[in-house]
């Protein structure tokens, strides 16, 4: 049997957890509840598109703040949502949490995705709904000297700690595998090079065009509706799926909690 976990009072690294509406990718529109997970092996950085918009989990990540009986109760409050979003951070990095999700979820008739980059392979006593891979290129490494939103100096050993676990083609296969359906959803630039590499990851991967859902990079409201058109125009000369980041737009740099 996989790891559980056993005390639901403790507290787990979720920093975030909330009611919302799926704002990306194959279940784009549906009423879920967010679980937010702190924690990352990743530190990207989108040059004009900014910094990761969750860098509070990854490039500086807090502690968690809630129990999984906060998880429970969030449930019991909206017993009309019936579908989770694990998000992170890299919530793979928490196999005991995401293992009694998908109890939790198997008791209550929960659809769960999970959000990953891909770093990690996580088995589950119960396959997850949805597996949303969105793995990082080239674009998406810090440059030396950089500044965190934090305030910290992006040195050598910063931009070797991003790129040590980045692109496992082998975890990401695991996951399409073992658990029930996927989708792949990278991050574009608006450029021909990340988009030669989101093709030949694809290919690699073996995942068909419609499951490719291509999102636009930007970390605030006015980056993604100018990045808008060039990704209306290049999904449709080249056959894949659109999504858009709706939570942005609604909310701009707004934490949710």
């Amino acid at each position: 049997m996989n790891k559980r976990i056993e005390d639901y009072n403790k507290v787990l690294p979720v920093l975030e957890l909330y009611r919302c509406v799926q704002s990306e990718g194959s279940r784009l529109g549906r009423p879920t509840i967010t679980v937010r997970t702190t924690g990352c092996t990743h530190r990207c950085y989108f040059g004009e598109g900014g910094w990761c918009d969750s860098w509070y989990t990854s490039i500086h990540p807090e502690k968690g703040t809630h129990t999984f009986n906060d998880i429970i109760n969030i449930y019991d409050e909206n017993p009309h949502i019936t579908e989770m979003m694990l998000t992170g951070g890299s919530p793979t990095m928490h196999p005991a949490l995401v293992n009694e999700l998908t109890h939790f979820a198997k008791e209550r008739g929960i659809i769960i995705t999970i959000e990953t980059e891909g770093s990690h392979f996580v088995e589950t006593d119960y396959p997850i709904d949805l597996i949303s891979l969105s793995p990082k290129f080239e674009n998406s490494v810090p440059k030396l000297g950089g500044m965190t939103p934090g305030g910290k100096i992006v040195d050598q050993r910063f931009i070797d700690t991003h790129n040590k676990k980045r692109l496992n083609l082998d975890a990401m296969k695991q996951m399409i595998m073992f658990h029930k359906d996927y989708h792949y959803k990278p991050v574009w630039d608006g450029t021909d090079k990340n988009l030669e590499e989101i093709e030949n990851f694809r290919t690699l991967l073996g995942a068909p065009k419609d499951k490719t859902y291509i999102m636009p990079a930007g970390d605030n409201r006015e980056t993604l509706i100018k990045m808008y058109p060039l990704v209306f125009e290049m999904v449709a000369k080249h056959g894949y799926n659109m999504t858009g980041r709706d939570h942005i737009i609604a909310y701009d740099t707004q934490i949710m909690v």
